[in-house]
């Protein structure tokens, strides 16, 4: 036999169990996430169950918290719906997306995970409430499928454009319908594309006012009694705007979004009108529980469920009575604290996370547990390794913006800074004067409901003065040297209604 012939079968048989030990590792390497990202709006954390609600019973929610990671510190850098959604698509503050109202697009231009997603081989799809660019109901750039609507849209009957091809009204409730376009492209995808990953944002219109729950939710919470809470009353040694806010669109003897018929109304009584308000709110998170159970019911039902990361967030907070305020913007707790919970793979069940996370750090953070390429230049973090218990830098402060709007005139420009302990806002001017209003300074730790202003106590000064270098130091970094940090003019609180079209 020759030596060709003698070697043939010994380098056959060393490719072949190459081949198959190649194969094994293909196999055995795990197929990319899938995501699926609800976001609500205007939603408070403890609206749900699983941060503590003793009236809103959110099971399916819970359920997601119990096999996944609870974030009990999210925050958002703006209090505002289209700033503060901007920041969670980009990983970047407003002042360099430049979305810093409700009316503003997103830039075509800017990166955002999605896309990047998009990039690395997943079917995008966005469907729901989008509101960034009030009277804009087009696709916009990085999403294979989009279905949405202009404004606000409403709690019944809102008129749809499908991926820029139609318009349509389905009859019914808005978290049902919107559920259902989710799940009738999550179906097209078993069909069209079984192996491809996917990422599906779904953006719920509930609980933003005005508040109207479905008929099964109407009369869920009669039985609860819903008092003004009291730091309403606590407004001592506070900046004179809180109290001149009290009767305006933005306070708790205002109209309550059309709760209140009759306004100003400072009576004891007139409590009734803000408890209808809350219940109302309530029940349109109950309609979103269900609408979390019919999604993940199907995940599970089709064998996706255990590959599929999925996060449900808010996109800011909400202030129901809390120092006499409604609505968000301003940088009390209730404004900036929103629900964070993620379950998937890359992540462990059952935690609950301290550290300070911010609406920013979701982008980095999804692309993380995709192992797509990151988005470079931002400011946000992954949270990937925290969320596991193993990021000992983990930020300790951050800064938060706003600034004043002359179509809700009823929140000065915010600048403050939030340690884990301590809070410090000051509200300037816009033009470089000296601040108008008195600024706040908090032990959150100590005094989480903030009733107690330490920023005049002197006993508290090399705080204050800690607290304001530390703001500086942060603004500085990023370019926002008082010289720099453009706003517009505080024009002060002011009495009238806004525009009936954009409440």
């Amino acid at each position: 036999m020759s030596l060709s012939r003698r070697i043939l079968p010994v380098s056959l048989s060393l490719f072949l169990s190459f081949f198959i030990a190649a194969s094994a590792a293909i196999a055995a390497t795990p197929a990319k996430p899938n995501v699926l990202f609800i976001l609500c709006d205007d939603l408070r954390p403890e609206a749900v169950g699983a941060y503590g609600s003793a009236h809103v019973k959110t099971p399916h929610i819970d359920a997601l918290a119990q096999s996944g990671v609870k974030f009990a510190n999210t925050f958002c850098t703006t209090s505002l719906c289209s700033p503060s959604r901007a920041s969670i698509l980009t990983g970047l503050y407003a002042h360099r997306h430049g979305v810093r109202d409700n009316f503003t697009e997103l830039p075509a231009a800017l990166p955002h995970w999605p896309a990047r997603l998009r990039e690395s081989g997943y079917a995008t799809a966005y469907i729901g409430k989008w509101h960034m660019g009030e009277n804009n109901d087009a696709p916009r750039p990085g999403f294979d499928w989009f279905i949405t609507h202009k404004g606000q849209g409403k709690y019944f009957d809102t008129e749809w454009r499908v991926n820029g091809l139609r318009h349509e009204t389905p009859k019914g409730y808005y978290t049902h319908v919107v559920t259902d376009y989710a799940l009738d492209w999550l179906k097209s995808r078993a069909t069209t594309a079984p192996g491809q990953p996917w990422a599906l944002s779904l953006g719920q219109k509930a609980p933003h006012s005005f508040y109207f729950p479905e008929e099964k939710y109407k009369t869920a919470f009669d039985h609860v009694k819903v008092p003004y809470p009291a730091s309403a009353f606590a407004l001592d040694g506070k900046p004179d705007w809180i109290r001149q806010r009290l009767t305006t669109w933005h306070g708790i003897y205002g109209p309550l979004f059309e709760w209140r018929k009759q306004f100003p109304d400072t009576r004891p009584e007139a409590v009734v009108d803000f408890q209808a308000m809350v219940r109302a709110y309530w029940g349109t998170v109950l309609s979103v529980d269900d609408s979390v159970g019919r999604l993940v019911a199907y995940l599970k039902a089709s064998g996706q469920y255990a590959n599929t990361v999925i996060v449900f967030m808010g996109d800011n907070g909400l202030l129901e009575g809390e120092h006499g305020m409604v609505d968000k913007r301003t940088m009390h707790e209730p404004s900036i604290r929103i629900p964070l919970i993620v379950r998937g793979p890359g992540l462990p069940a059952g935690r609950v996370v301290d550290g300070q996370v911010l609406a920013m750090d979701l982008a980095p953070s999804l692309l993380d547990l995709c192992g797509a390429p990151a988005l470079t230049g931002i400011q946000g973090r992954s949270w990937r390794a925290l969320a596991n218990g193993n990021d000992p830098a983990w930020r300790t402060a951050w800064f938060y913006e706003y600034n004043y709007e002359k179509q809700f005139p009823y929140t000065p420009n915010i600048r403050g800074v939030r340690t884990d302990a301590w809070k410090f806002m000051r509200y300037p001017h816009g033009d470089g004067s000296p601040d108008h209003h008195l600024p706040e300074l908090y032990n959150v730790k100590d005094d989480p409901q903030e009733l107690r202003n330490l920023a005049a106590d002197p006993k508290f000064a090399a705080q204050r003065r800690d607290l304001e270098k530390q703001l500086a130091t942060l603004l500085a970094a990023e370019g926002l040297t008082p010289d720099r940090d453009k706003m517009p003019l505080d024009e002060g609180v002011k009495s009238e209604l806004p525009d009936a079209k954009i409440r």
